[in-house]
């Protein structure tokens, strides 16, 4: 009878422990919406010393749809000198039944990074596998042991949309010594919230039931939706370099003696490379040939070596090379300024389409790009170093409107990059159309744009003149083009404009009514489809403010007359104002259309008030006006 109940135990046992995650198990609400379901999500960080932090890593992720494929990938990120072991992957079915497994020599080591010819010390063990069946669940874990401790991951339910989660935990285990300043930043909409237990040196974070972001139209990004938790050691490692961080002026001269001054020496070819640029004048004026001498000798190529990645290249070598990623080329650029008895301040920065700054109250290693700040009298200059074609003293979208570190002897100081308004973000369309009988049109258009918008369009400078045809074409297909030219393009690199005109003919823009014409007021408009949303749960983000102006002259054909025009509309919202005027004059006619957005994030339960004034303004657009035949 012993040996009976010992059995049974073991058995039970057996089954406890090995968890087959059937999807059955997981609860309905959490499949909504959902491509992928995190069923645990759990990670431990022994942080041993200043220079050793040991991870345990264990996700398990069922994918329920061929959308869900991307979102659980088998990978692990590594440095030289990490120690990976205990690497486990176990795939089951839907019914939890066991697939395949796999251990760490069937993984395959790669450069980790996608923007093409690079160099980089940095890694990535990675697992081929994509399931032929529908739903499947992977179970991966690893240990590893890095020396790097000036890094640990914030902790997230998860990082993007159509995920959802079961459970989640961070747990971490202090006996190093070493203070562990960590902060909580609830969730603004209370999507979710995390639980803390505190057990002295053992602290464990954890997340529990997340339903799935829906990726909806004009979703903020989850980051700016979820709770997250931060973490930093008071005191730190990166490749033997120790230091502190507990503020933004220790952790700023720390980084300005590690990965600023050693990179900062100039050569006897740099003095000579300035000397010759013979510079006069203004500040500005000096910075400015500079800076587009740099430009048209350099180009980007990704480089992560030295110092965990980021020590920069050093100026002699960029010079030489005529290459480097934003780190080498900033450090080159300020190198050339030093030159010219020009001081400048390198700045990293979170670029990306979503503005994310950092929290002057918990300082901390972040940022994925650099650029250069130089102060003057007049103001901040800002310049962007890894494009040959963006104009001076203009960021992107995707640097604009947040803070920087500026890196400094003195420390680190919080700076904010230009924030444009919408009339920075313009466009102007100047259209001389002449209608035909025939139903076509031609005539030419004249575009011109700045701000943001000057970013949107900077990609036609690279492009060759029939590309750019091209690429016109399909943005305008509004218009069905039986010809058109894109000519005189000039990417005026000094005021950040760009313009260009373009010579056309398009068939069947109007129709006809018996003998009579009609056609619509705006020719070149927006075709997007905005649909109402009763259950919207989430707010909604306006990411960019811009404001568009047309003036619009039409010549209309012989032995018509202007017969029925639209009355002249404004539309004034929150989100906007919206203008459409018409001028009647003799066989001409003028419409001028006027339409401003304002960024920002909006309660989900205005999002059918914004559906309803973008409607209207695509209503007015498609306005109709009526020639008659004389």
């Amino acid at each position: 009878m012993m040996k009976i109940l010992i059995l049974a135990a073991l058995s039970t046992a057996s089954v406890y422990f090995a968890q087959t995650y059937p999807v059955s198990d997981i609860p309905e609400n959490l499949k909504k919406n959902a491509d992928v379901v995190i069923r645990k999500d759990f990670t431990t960080a022994h942080i041993n010393k200043i220079d050793e932090i040991k991870y345990q890593h264990n996700t398990v992720i069922t994918v329920l749809n061929k959308d869900g494929d991307s979102k659980a990938q088998v990978y692990i990120p590594y440095q030289k000198g990490d120690d990976i072991s205990d690497v486990k992957v176990t795939v089951y079915d839907e019914s939890g039944k066991k697939l395949k497994s796999f251990s760490k020599s069937d993984f395959g080591d790669f450069a980790n990074n996608t923007q093409g010819v690079f160099y980089s010390d940095n890694r990535i063990l990675a697992l081929p596998y994509t399931s032929a069946y529908y739903p499947y669940t992977i179970d991966f874990s690893y240990q590893i042991i890095n020396e790097n401790t000036i890094f640990i991951p914030d902790f997230m339910p998860f990082s993007s949309p159509n995920t959802a989660l079961e459970a989640a935990e961070f747990k971490v285990i202090n006996k190093s010594g070493i203070d562990l300043k960590t902060k909580t930043y609830p969730s603004k909409y209370n999507y979710a919230s995390v639980s803390v237990a505190d057990n002295g040196n053992e602290k464990t974070y954890s997340y529990k039931n997340v339903p799935a972001i829906d990726d909806a139209l004009m979703l903020p990004q989850p980051e700016k939706i979820l709770p997250k938790v931060s973490f930093t050691l008071a005191k730190f490692n990166l490749e033997g370099k120790l230091g502190t961080l507990s503020s933004w002026a220790d952790f700023g001269t720390w980084y300005y003696a590690n990965l600023v001054e050693p990179v900062s020496a100039s050569t006897p070819a740099i003095k000579a490379e300035v000397a010759a640029l013979k510079l006069e004048g203004s500040t500005e004026e000096k910075v400015k040939k500079i800076y587009q001498h740099m430009q048209s000798k350099t180009r980007y190529i990704f480089v992560g070596l030295g110092i965990g990645g980021w020590l920069p290249m050093l100026p002699e070598e960029v010079q030489k090379k005529g290459y480097g990623d934003c780190k080498g080329l900033t450090n080159y650029m300020k190198t050339l300024l030093n030159e010219a008895g020009i001081p400048s301040h390198y700045c990293v920065v979170n670029s990306g389409s979503s503005q994310v700054s950092f929290d002057p109250d918990f300082p901390s290693m972040g940022g994925n790009h650099a650029i250069l700040m130089v102060p003057t009298e007049k103001g901040n200059i800002w310049l962007e170093n890894t494009s040959q074609q963006i104009a001076f003293n203009h960021l992107s979208y995707s640097t604009a409107d947040r803070n920087v570190l500026a890196v400094t002897k003195k420390g680190i100081e919080l700076i904010n990059t230009p924030a444009y308004t919408a009339e920075q973000n313009r466009e102007k369309q100047i259209l001389k159309i002449n209608l035909t009988e025939d139903n076509s049109i031609n005539g030419e258009i004249q575009f011109a744009y700045t701000g943001s918008q000057y970013d949107n369009n900077l990609s036609y400078a690279y492009l060759s003149p029939k590309q750019r045809t091209d690429a016109m074409k399909a943005r305008f297909d509004v218009l069905n083009f039986e010809k058109v030219e894109m000519k005189d393009f000039v990417n005026d690199k000094d005021n950040a404009v760009i313009k260009f005109n373009i010579d056309f003919k398009a068939n069947n823009y109007s129709k006809n009514t018996g003998t009579n014409l009609i056609f619509r007021a705006v020719p070149i408009f927006t075709n997007n489809y905005y649909k109402s949303d009763e259950n919207r749960e989430l707010p909604f983000e306006i990411g960019q403010s811009f404001q568009d102006e047309y003036e619009i002259d039409f010549i209309i054909p012989k032995n018509y007359k202007i017969d029925e025009v639209p009355e002249n509309m404004t539309i004034n919202s929150e989100f906007g104002t919206y203008k459409l005027n018409i001028v009647k004059n003799g066989e001409s006619l003028k419409v001028t259309r006027f339409i401003k957005i304002n960024k920002g994030i909006f309660p989900k339960e205005k999002y059918n008030d914004y559906v309803s004034f973008r409607k209207k303004t695509l209503n007015m657009d498609n306005s109709k006006i009526l020639l008659t035949k004389i």
